[in-house]
């Protein structure tokens, strides 16, 4: 498996009420073994979240069910991390 860095960055027009479920579809990835770590910025303008996946179609494909993603208001970007 290779890492992805995904950024996902609030748009101004980001709905609050989708946080919870953008959450709840990262547990979903972590109790799957596709996450190693996520977390928000402090400065609340989004967050970041590291994907494990076969490669980039299967990271894109997972980070664009993303509720974050689906809403329309935040902006999804995928990276393939070669982080030691």
């Amino acid at each position: 498996m290779n890492r992805y860095l995904v950024m996902a960055m609030r748009r101004p027009h980001f709905d609050p009420a989708i946080v919870q479920p953008h959450k709840d579809f990262l547990e979903g990835l972590r109790a799957g073994g596709r996450l190693e770590m996520s977390g928000g910025f402090s400065d609340k303008s989004g967050g970041a979240y590291l994907l494990l996946a076969n490669d980039m179609d299967e990271a894109l494909a997972i980070a664009h069910e993303d509720p974050a993603h689906v809403s329309g208001g935040w902006d999804i970007t995928v990276y393939e991390w070669q982080a030691r």
